[in-house]
């Protein structure tokens, strides 16, 4: 397995009641959540160790603290089967930027890039190379190939790529996909503090063409459809809720409803390999048929008899990079197309 994955509890252990929110986030869990406070790519931390601790508590407190789950799900209590941490509450989000909003405020800093600068480049190189060549004709483009005639040809190729950036956080991915030639960019995310970082690192860096807005990719109100939806890391986030299973479901149901046929998914993760995401995929269009077989699935998911997702492409190769305090050998990043 590749990246990163949190020990699931012992089964054999606290028999005598159910687990709570809290018995499923272990010490391991809060070290993480700490060190991930003190990763802040080229920017540094400005907070010393007791501190990140202290701030890594009360995010803590506050996730465990509210309902299971933020959204509508039939369990009553968390699975204590399931690979969980305070990564995939949405509390320890808003105490993040929180932060990185006041690192900025006094110090201008732009905060955490989600797996690195390194692989946050070579996605959006990558991606770039996969559409010019599909505009072009050419169903794959893997990357590093240039082989995608001259730039004002690819920069018109490009112009026409509307983009939606799921969990996007500080916004910095979009930035990066501006400079690559997109120029129809929006970027959402649940976090009101990520949206609000977003918006005013885009302002001070002159990306007047990047829109954002506070939206929730499992209980979205976005109705236009994109191109291209791209997803760094926001997957990964909510496979590690302790409702994690059952929101990945939605996750794959809203994200189908998001790109538009012929259009493309972009997931990059480091908590599942090519093949996991390829499986995940393929459960996914399964439900999807039979839910066609039984006419339970509505207009805008059923889109004919073809699946709604196919393997498109996928980048050969990433360096390592640290995340909570230690080093993976890898990232992926798998392109899908949307039948």
């Amino acid at each position: 397995m590749a990246g990163f994955r949190l020990p699931p509890e012992d089964p054999d252990a606290s028999q005598a009641r159910a687990p709570t929110a809290t018995d499923l986030i272990s010490d391991d869990d809060r070290s993480v959540a700490a060190d991930s406070w003190s990763i802040k790519s080229d920017y540094g931390s400005t907070l010393d160790d007791d501190q990140r601790q202290a701030d890594a508590s009360e995010a803590l407190s506050a996730a465990t603290n509210r309902a299971t789950s933020d959204y509508s799900s039939d369990k009553e209590e968390p699975d204590a089967e399931a690979v969980t941490s305070m990564l995939g509450f949405q509390s320890y989000w808003d105490a993040t930027y929180a932060e990185e909003l006041v690192n900025f405020r006094v110090h201008g800093h732009a905060g955490e890039v989600w797996f690195g600068v390194e692989v946050m480049e070579t996605v959006a190189s990558w991606t770039k190379n996969l559409c010019i060549g599909i505009s072009q004709g050419h169903l794959v483009n893997h990357a590093g190939d240039d082989k995608s005639g001259p730039v004002e040809q690819s920069e018109k190729d490009l112009s026409s790529w509307s983009v939606l950036d799921v969990g996007t956080g500080n916004g910095l991915l979009l930035q990066e996909l501006a400079k690559q030639g997109f120029s129809d960019l929006t970027g959402t995310d649940y976090s009101e503090g990520a949206i609000e970082l977003a918006q005013n690192l885009a302002d001070r860096d002159r990306f007047t063409n990047i829109k954002f807005l506070v939206d929730d990719v499992l209980e979205t109100k976005l109705e236009s459809k994109y191109q291209l939806v791209m997803d760094k890391g926001t997957l990964d986030a909510i496979g590690l809720h302790p409702d994690g299973p059952i929101k990945r479901i939605m996750y794959w149901h809203s994200v189908s409803r998001f790109v538009v046929p012929g259009g493309i998914l972009v997931i990059t993760s480091c908590n599942s390999t090519k093949d996991e995401l390829m499986q995940e995929v393929d459960n996914f269009n399964r439900r999807v048929s039979a839910s066609q077989d039984t006419g339970t699935l509505g207009d805008q998911e059923a889109g004919g008899s073809l699946p709604p997702f196919r393997y498109l492409d996928h980048v050969r190769s990433y360096p390592a990079f640290m995340f909570g305090g230690s080093v993976g050998s890898r990232v992926t990043t798998v392109a899908f197309l949307r039948n």
